[in-house]
């Protein structure tokens, strides 16, 4: 058996534009499904993987190591997260080949679940971009977590962190314990908080914040500044009450070592989008594993990034929570066949072969490339700002 073809089925989801990857095989009928999305780098993601797939053209799929190693290495120059992107979306659809090969979920193949049930989370508003992004009323947050605990979720994470100057103010301060405050009254003891800082505060700021909502009991607080800095992390895991939770923007176990070694985290974030795939998430979460670090990946992507998520959580001993998107479009499950099913904010092990997904490519072509909604984010002098 060998591969045959490489390619990429790009799909507008508003806020993202998902990057379906499909490797096709000489064997016939037989192929895979990976995931690639990239906010804002659609096009250079789409690039990349014409680019692997020279590499990849005539290998045997079911080599998935010595595959790995030649997308990573074999052109000299190492991947940013626009080429790992690539690299992680072409992973996942081998892993969903062999699989599907095999007659197994991929689950199996990484050593069978080692749970009966997945814990997911719920976003503010299901992850519409209003509800993530431009919510800023303390009773929004608590309607929000209403919602979700009628879906039967246990967990939700908000941002309501404003976009924040080098240092805060003590009304933008107050604001935000305002709305937090509002979200612990709506979900009492019954379901965890997880807050989101995107990375807009310096490690001063997110300091500031998190002295004034110690007594929430948060479940994490996650991406605190940017993670580059790991000695800063350091700093604010030691000054606050909470674990951190941090990672989404890191690539390979290589990226993850320093945030390890120097415990800067409780819980880190690999995205099997973007960190070097299935293979490379089940690495970085053995590393993590060895300093009694947990693991919840980063996943607000599409349904196959759901799917290709689930059969890493199900394999891995240390982890502990999984993000999920429900609410970003309405057609978000037609576009695939037999979707993850999130039931009451808990998924089961997998059982149909590979991934446990396929694409439906005809329903995909409703919903052709287009530019991303932008988010432009600016300090109240002008200056730019993280979104």
């Amino acid at each position: 058996m060998r591969i045959t073809g490489i390619s990429a089925v790009v799909v507008n989801a508003r806020m993202r534009n998902w990057i379906f990857v499909k490797v096709e095989t000489s064997e016939p009928g037989l192929w895979g499904w990976g995931e690639a999305t990239l906010e804002w780098k659609t096009k250079g993601v789409t690039g990349a993987i014409e680019d692997l797939a020279v590499l990849l053209i005539g290998q045997d799929p079911l080599r998935i190591e010595h595959l790995w190693q030649i997308m990573h290495r074999q052109y000299f120059w190492r991947d940013g997260i626009t080429g790992m992107s690539a690299i992680s979306g072409i992973d996942q659809a081998l892993w969903d080949i062999k699989g599907k090969e095999a007659g197994k979920p991929v689950c199996e193949l990484l050593g069978g679940p080692v749970r009966d049930t997945l814990r997911y989370y719920d976003h503010l508003g299901g992850g519409s971009l209003e509800g993530m992004y431009r919510t800023s009323d303390p009773e929004h947050f608590a309607e929000g977590v209403r919602r979700s605990m009628e879906r039967g979720f246990t967990a939700v994470k908000a941002m309501p962190i404003p976009v924040s100057e080098l240092i805060e103010s003590p009304v933008t301060l107050q604001h935000a314990a305002r709305c937090v405050e509002a979200m612990r009254l709506a979900a009492g003891d019954g379901c965890d908080i997880l807050l989101d800082l995107h990375a807009r505060t310096t490690p001063a700021a997110a300091m500031q914040f998190g002295r004034m909502l110690a007594g929430y009991n948060l479940f994490w607080y996650e991406e605190p500044c940017w993670p580059e800095n790991v000695d800063a992390l350091v700093e604010i895991a030691r000054a606050l009450p909470f674990p951190i939770a941090t990672g989404e923007r890191l690539v390979t176990r290589w990226g993850f070592r320093e945030l390890c070694e120097k415990r800067a985290c409780a819980i880190v974030q690999p995205d099997v989008s973007h960190c070097g795939g299935i293979s490379e998430t089940r690495r970085i979460a053995a590393q993590a594993e060895t300093y009694l670090m947990s693991v919840a990946c980063h996943n607000p992507q599409g349904p196959v990034a759901v799917a290709a998520t689930a059969q890493v959580a199900f394999a891995t001993p240390n982890y502990l929570i999984q993000e999920v998107v429900r609410n970003d479009v309405p057609w978000r499950d037609e576009v695939v066949i037999a979707p993850v099913q999130v039931a009451g904010g808990v998924g089961y092990p997998p059982t149909a072969p590979g991934i446990g997904i396929e694409v439906n490519e005809a329903e995909a072509a409703r919903h052709p490339f287009q530019p991303e909604v932008t988010m432009a984010c600016f300090h109240r002098d002008g200056s730019v700002a993280d979104w």
